[in-house]
């Protein structure tokens, strides 16, 4: 997939101010402070596209992103952060679940785990619950760039063993080194077209 052009369009909370379904999505799931908005402006080559934070829990809402005026990316609210409300949290999984559940050009969902945690029953219950609805998932492992290669290779060995999946199944990758950049692309376009990776849109 080569990423010609950008632009957000628009954050919703409600199916009703989501845009039309007209193109088909790929969305971006992951705990809060993953790397979501991180990993989307590299891939898109954009330094400020999504607003990045350092600061956990700050991506409340589902944003839409155009991309080559033909496909979306969804960057969907962040889990798991204890910090922000009790009423904010209750939100986010009731939020999530309309936007999978009613979201008919959703072609497949990336989800994002820290290279250096372990993965929670956030991410075994979204895995399974796109499973069972048949919607592909991409895993990735971001922040590889905090472990030497030989850790990133040990530790991509433990993640498939936990998460049920072949080690090939699994991308590494870095905001900062830009590693597995050029694999997740490969991936998007395969999500998108149901084509071979080695195809371009």
């Amino acid at each position: 997939m080569i990423i010609k052009h950008s632009e957000f369009v628009k954050s919703a909370v409600n199916p009703s101010h989501f845009p039309e379904p007209e193109f088909p999505e790929v969305a971006f799931a992951g705990r809060s402070n993953v790397g979501k908005s991180s990993l989307i402006n590299t891939i898109v080559n954009r330094k400020n596209l999504v607003k990045t934070s350092s600061k956990p829990g700050c991506t409340q809402l589902v944003n839409f992103f155009k991309i080559n005026n033909n496909t979306f990316f969804v960057d969907l609210p962040g889990y798991g952060y204890a910090k922000v409300s009790k009423t904010v949290r209750s939100q986010w999984g009731p939020m999530v679940e309309r936007y999978l559940s009613q979201r008919t050009n959703l072609m497949g969902v990336v989800i994002l785990i820290d290279i250096r945690r372990e993965p929670q029953k956030e991410e075994f219950q979204l895995m399974e619950w796109l499973t069972n609805r048949g919607i592909p998932c991409l895993r990735v492992l971001t922040k590889a760039d905090k472990l030497s290669r030989q850790r990133q290779i040990n530790r991509l060995s433990v993640m498939a063993k936990l998460l049920m999946c072949k080690k090939e199944e699994i991308i590494l990758f870095s905001a900062t080194s830009k590693q597995g950049k050029d694999d997740i692309l490969q991936e998007l376009n395969v999500l998108f077209n149901g084509v071979s990776s080695e195809s371009h849109i």
